[in-house]
C-alpha cells in the first residue's frame, strides 16, 4: 500500500509543480495575458493530438477489441451514474434556476479526466494501459461534447452543432490513430516481443517526434490550469464554502459511490450470466473519477458573461487537494481491487 501511494504521489507532485509554475507566470507577468490561450492551442492542435495518435496506433489492435468493448460499456453505465448523481446535487447547491446550475451539474458529473487522468495513467502503468484507459473514457467524452457543454452555455446563446464538437481535432486523431493500429497490425503479422506493428512500420523520426509532443500534454495542461487560476482573487476563491463541499464530493464521495455500485452490479452479472470480468475497468475508470475539476467550468463562463470564479475556485481548491486525495485512494482501492486485475505497478 505505502509503495502503490508514494507511486501515486510522484506525478502528482510532478503535475502540481508545473501548476506552480503557471500561477508564477502569471502572477509575474512572466507571459503575457494570452498565454494560456496560446498553450491551450498548442494542447488543442499539437499536444492532445499527438498522444492519441500514437497510443491509439501503438496499441489498438484487433487482438484487443473485445477488451475496449467491455471497458466501453462499463464506462457507459458509469457515466450514467455520475449523471444521475449529479444533476439532482446541483439542485441542493443552487435551489434557484441560474447559470451556476449548470456549473455545479457540469462540475459534478466530469472531473479532469484527459488532463490529469492521462499523464497519471501515463507514469503509473505505461502506453498500453492509457490505449485502454483512452478508450474507456470515450463515453463520458462524448456526453461532455453532447450534454456537458450545453450546460455551459447560457439560454440564447449560439451553440456549435454537436457534430463539430464531437469531432474536434484530438478526437479526429484518435480515431486516425485506431485505423493506423488496425492497418499496421494487419500489414505487419507477427511482431517481436518488447516492439509494436507502429514501431516497426512508421518512420523513425515520425514515432521520436510524436513521443516528443505527447510528452508536453500533461504539464502544458497544468501550466494552463495555473496561469488561469492567477487570473482571478486568490483570496475570494478560497472563501467559498460550497466549493469545499464539492470538491470533497468530486475527489471522494462520488468516486468511492459509482465505484462500489459498479463492482456490485459486476459481481451480479457473473452472479445471474457468468460473466467474468475482472477489476481493471474500475481501476481505470477511478482515474476519471476521481480527478480534480477541469477548466471548462472556467473558460466557457468567462466566454459568455457568467461567473468564472465559481469555476476558479473548484479548480484550484480541487487541483491542490487532489495531489493527496488521489494517491491515499489509489493506494486503497488497489489494496482493495488489486488481487483481481491485470495492472501491476
Amino acid at each position: 500500500m505505502k509503495e502503490t501511494f508514494l507511486a501515486t504521489l510522484t506525478p502528482m507532485l510532478m503535475l502540481f509543480l508545473c501548476i506552480a509554475v503557471g500561477f508564477l507566470l502569471k502572477k509575474c507577468k512572466i507571459l503575457p495575458d494570452n498565454g494560456a490561450k496560446v498553450m491551450a492551442k498548442l494542447e488543442t492542435w499539437v499536444f492532445c493530438p499527438a498522444l492519441s495518435f500514437a497510443t491509439m496506433a501503438r496499441f489498438f489492435t484487433v487482438k484487443t477489441i473485445t477488451l475496449h468493448a467491455t471497458n466501453i460499456l462499463i464506462s457507459i453505465v458509469c457515466v450514467a451514474l455520475a449523471m444521475a448523481i449529479a444533476i439532482p446535487l446541483s439542485y441542493v447547491f443552487v435551489k434557484e434556476k441560474s447559470y451556476d446550475r449548470g456549473v455545479y451539474q457540469y462540475a459534478l458529473t466530469f472531473a479532469n479526466l484527459g488532463y490529469i487522468g492521462d499523464p497519471l495513467v501515463l507514469a503509473l502503468f505505461g502506453e498500453e494501459v492509457l490505449s485502454y484507459y483512452k478508450l474507456a473514457t470515450l463515453p463520458f467524452t462524448l456526453v461532455i461534447y453532447v450534454w456537458g457543454i450545453s450546460v455551459l452555455v447560457p439560454q440564447g446563446e449560439k451553440k456549435e452543432s454537436v457534430w463539430k464538437k464531437l469531432f474536434n481535432v484530438p478526437m479526429v486523431a484518435m480515431l486516425i490513430g485506431i485505423a493506423a493500429g488496425l492497418i499496421c497490425g494487419a500489414a505487419a503479422g507477427d511482431v517481436p516481443e518488447g516492439t509494436t506493428a507502429y514501431d516497426m512500420l512508421f518512420p523513425a523520426f515520425i514515432v521520436s517526434t510524436m513521443d516528443g509532443l505527447k510528452a508536453c500534454m500533461g504539464p502544458v495542461a497544468m501550466l494552463i490550469a495555473g496561469f488561469t487560476i492567477a487570473s482571478y482573487d486568490f483570496k475570494k476563491m478560497l472563501l467559498n464554502k460550497k466549493v469545499y463541499v464539492a470538491t470533497a464530493l468530486r475527489l471522494i464521495v462520488i468516486p468511492v459511490v459509482i465505484l462500489a455500485a459498479l463492482f456490485g452490479l459486476k459481481e451480479l452479472a457473473n452472479l445471474l450470466f457468468g460473466l467474468s470480468i475482472d477489476n481493471t475497468p474500475l481501476i481505470l475508470l477511478f482515474f476519471a473519477l476521481a480527478a480534480p475539476l477541469g477548466l471548462n467550468t472556467v473558460v466557457f463562463p468567462e466566454a459568455y458573461g457568467g461567473n468564472p470564479e465559481t469555476g476558479a475556485s473548484m479548480a484550484m481548491i480541487s487541483h491542490t487537494l487532489c495531489v493527496l486525495t488521489i494517491p491515499i485512494m489509489f493506494a486503497l482501492i488497489m489494496t482493495v481491487f488489486g488481487g483481481n486485475t491485470w495492472l501491476v505497478l
